[in-house]
């Protein structure tokens, strides 16, 4: 007898008896030979009326509450028929076309653990962390590397999803160190905290771990090679963003590692990076290493001044120390990429600074003194001489207040020959468009065309060529370069070294000309290492001309740019600080230095009396008779505008230095000593001075684009261009400012970098 029939008499058998032993009828006694030919029927109402049935039934569920995206991630979708609905855990979500289900599932409000996936980078696949069950597929997919399709149903949360992820992560551990206690990465790695979420907890791998031999990447990466995971993103960042091909992955199988393809040090201004997208401890700060937890650290979101870029930063600091510097998202202007200048030179911040007032006495020694003291000798001083004797210069980390400030009492004291460090003695400060990247570091990624005038933007603006860069490797756009040899990470052509090449462009003689007029949105990026030529006025008059040919300045794309270098220009030429004089440092005899110190004063009469207010004893201070110390960016709440016009702020992350007291305070506070007062006692009050002079400058985190271009209504240069070739604006990338210059790991890089 077959077994289907067996287990079905006995299945009716059993379940017979337990009906009998239920219910007792009358006449119905178990001991009924008849009973097994009983069948019972039950009357169903629902089955007669089906009204009834439908009234019965329950109501539809509600329809999910919306979620929020993971990370506020938002998407726009241009045209509602490239739009394509996916359900995610049961929940419609709709994505554009081309959208993989990672990022779908994303939207849906789903967090997907993934390893070797980052959106800025190309798609590896290669981690499989980010398995999740599709229906009809006959097995987990890679979310990261799988597309959506129209209806589409992802499960993410299924049985099969989660022991899929753990498999991946018990592979992932077999051969980890189990060394968190002494790694740098613990308390915010991925490894971890997808370990506690995903994995299991135990492993059943019982041979010896393999152990792989740390590479020198330099001395700002730390190495610790036995955590790879294999994920390849310092190797895609690497070759994608900073443009170096210097990482790449060797061997096979269990002999599979990261490395130089041969020993050298990975020469990339950008090479800081590798630490913040690194998901585990195998690449960390070399600096920062075994100084701190990350849960020991307080953050200050601020902006960096070591260049006219204004990349937003987070500053980490424990007590009264700057203990680290990592980048925040901004997309506009840097992403989430920082240069290794921005990020290491915070130890410059604790190093050579200035403590007290100090007053160089008869021997030529500094004495410290109170403020009182030195404010009225150097008030005394001022009055000494005529307001035309009298000069003001602010450095290349001041503030929008300060420079305020500092414009207003040299205006009280009868003189107006202040200026900025950097912009020249006769800056064009009329209109906003001559001084200012008017398609904004962001609109670079639709310039076809671009013409770097005088301007080597990977030492200058590291992530303004990072932008070049990335448009570039997406549109293959072209680049033509006028200025001395120089190293670019992405191909270029050397046009020539001078004006004489602006010159043949102008008239369209050189063969670059057809690529400009061919172009649909040309880009040409001026370096500000020109304002400090005496033939500028001349250069940039056939710059406008070429750009007028181009088409480069329409009304939907402004294409001529400036690229300043120092984070005090955009905002010194917003307020005016131009002098009166082009030669007002030969005949000075009182000179205000605030954070001054790239100016040349050879030329100044040797009985001029130098005031240094600074926060650094740089170059500045060994002619300075007396000095005032300041606070530095991290020490005070300061307003900035960036090279494409965008007005940011700076926080106090720590406390200032001995002594030292804010700039605006004292300049204020000399006001008040010299007679002069000034008519604002508060940051809110020299604010509302700032909104008179430049309302952009209060608007925060707003770029103010500028009204009319620069080549509208201006007269004609009779000024004729020089044959003398354009020089280089930053000679060492990593010393720029006094900050960078006291940093000790920046001496370090600069020794690596000259070696090299």
């Amino acid at each position: 007898m077959g077994l289907g029939l067996l287990a079905l008499r006995a299945s009716r058998t059993s379940l017979l008896g337990r009906s009998s032993s239920a219910i007792s009828r009358p006449g119905f006694e178990s001991g009924n030979p008849n009973f097994n030919l009983v069948r019972w029927i039950i009357s169903t109402p629902e089955l007669q009326k089906p009204e009834a049935a439908t009234a019965s039934e329950p109501a539809a569920p509600p329809p999910p509450p919306p979620r929020t995206p993971v990370g506020g991630a938002r998407v726009h979708i241009e045209k509602p028929e490239d739009a394509i609905e996916v359900f995610v855990d049961g929940y419609p979500v709709k994505v554009p076309k081309g959208m993989t289900v990672l990022q779908a599932c994303e939207l849906a409000g789903v967090d997907i653990p993934r390893f070797c996936y980052h959106n800025r980078l190309s798609i590896a696949g290669n981690c499989r962390m980010c398995l999740v069950e599709v229906e009809k597929s006959p097995k987990p997919v890679a979310s990261c590397a799988m597309p959506a399709l129209p209806g589409m149903k992802i499960k993410t949360d299924t049985p099969i999803a989660k022991k899929a992820r753990e498999g991946v992560m018990e592979f992932l551990l077999m051969n980890h160190p189990l060394d968190c206690p002494i790694c740098d990465q613990g308390g915010e790695c991925d490894l971890q905290d997808q370990s506690m979420a995903f994995g299991s907890d135990r492993g059943r791998f019982t041979e010896m771990k393999r152990s792989v031999v740390d590479k020198n990447l330099g001395p700002l990466v730390k190495t610790v090679m036995t955590r790879c995971i294999q994920c390849t993103r310092c190797v895609r960042f690497a070759t994608e963003v900073a443009g170096v091909e210097d990482l790449g992955m060797l061997g096979r199988g269990s002999g599979e590692e990261i490395g130089t393809y041969v020993e050298k040090l990975m020469s990339s201004e950008l090479s800081g990076n590798v630490i913040d997208i690194c998901p585990v401890g195998a690449l960390t700060s070399k600096p920062f290493a075994f100084k701190a937890r990350n849960w020991e650290l307080k953050g200050t979101e601020s902006i960096d001044v070591t260049d006219a870029v204004g990349s937003n930063i987070r500053i980490d600091s424990r007590g009264p120390e700057v203990m680290r510097i990592t980048p925040r998202l901004n997309e506009d202007i840097n992403e989430e990429w920082i240069s290794d200048k921005t990020r290491f030179c915070y130890d410059g911040l604790k190093r050579q600074r200035l403590n007290d007032p100090m007053i160089r006495g008869p021997d030529g020694r500094f004495k410290s003194v109170s403020w009182r003291d030195a404010l009225a000798v150097v008030a005394e001083a001022a009055h000494q001489v005529t307001p035309e004797e009298i000069v003001g210069i602010a450095g290349k980390l001041s503030d929008a207040e300060s420079m305020m400030v500092l414009k207003d009492l040299l205006n009280k004291m009868g003189s107006n020959n202040v200026w900025c460090e950097g912009n020249g003695m006769n800056p064009q400060a009329d209109l906003r468009s001559g001084y200012l990247m008017n398609s904004s570091i962001s609109g670079l990624e639709k310039a076809d065309v671009f013409l770097l005038v005088g301007t080597q933007p990977r030492v200058e603006a590291p992530m303004v060529n990072a932008r070049i860069c990335k448009t570039i490797r997406a549109t293959k756009a072209k680049v033509g370069y006028i200025g001395p040899p120089a190293e670019f990470n992405y191909d270029h052509q050397h046009l020539g070294s001078g004006p004489q090449t602006l010159q043949e462009i102008a008239e369209g003689r050189h063969p670059f000309c057809s690529a400009l007029l061919s172009a649909k949105n040309p880009a040409i990026i001026v370096g500000a290492g020109l304002f400090e030529r005496k033939d500028k006025d001349a250069i940039f008059s056939t710059i406008e001309s070429i750009a007028k040919q181009a088409k480069a300045v329409r009304s939907d794309w402004n294409g001529l740019n400036v690229l300043l270098l120092n984070a005090a220009q955009a905002a010194a030429l917003d307020l005016g600080l131009v002098p009166e004089s082009e030669n007002a440092l030969e005949t000075a005899k009182f000179v205000y230095l605030m954070g001054a110190d790239d100016v040349d004063l050879e030329k100044l009469p040797s009985d001029a009396f130098v005031v240094y207010q600074g926060h650094h004893g740089d170059k500045g201070v060994y002619r300075s008779n007396v000095i005032l110390p300041s606070s530095a960016f991290s020490e005070k709440e300061g307003t900035y505008e960036n090279t494409e016009g965008c007005t940011q702020q700076t926080l106090p992350a720590v406390p200032t230095v001995g002594d030292a007291r804010d700039d605006w305070k004292i300049l204020r506070a000399l006001s008040e000593v010299s007679g002069l007062r000034l008519n604002y006692t508060t940051l809110g009050g020299v604010r509302t001075r700032i909104s008179t002079v430049a309302p952009n400058l209060v608007h925060m985190d707003e770029r103010e684009p500028a009204s009319f271009s620069a080549t509208l209504a201006k007269p004609e240069t009779q000024q004729k261009m020089s044959k003398e070739d354009f020089g280089v604006a930053v000679e060492n990338f990593y010393m720029t400012d006094a900050i960078t210059r006291a940093s000790k790991i920046m001496a370090q890089c600069s020794a690596s970098l000259l070696k090299k």
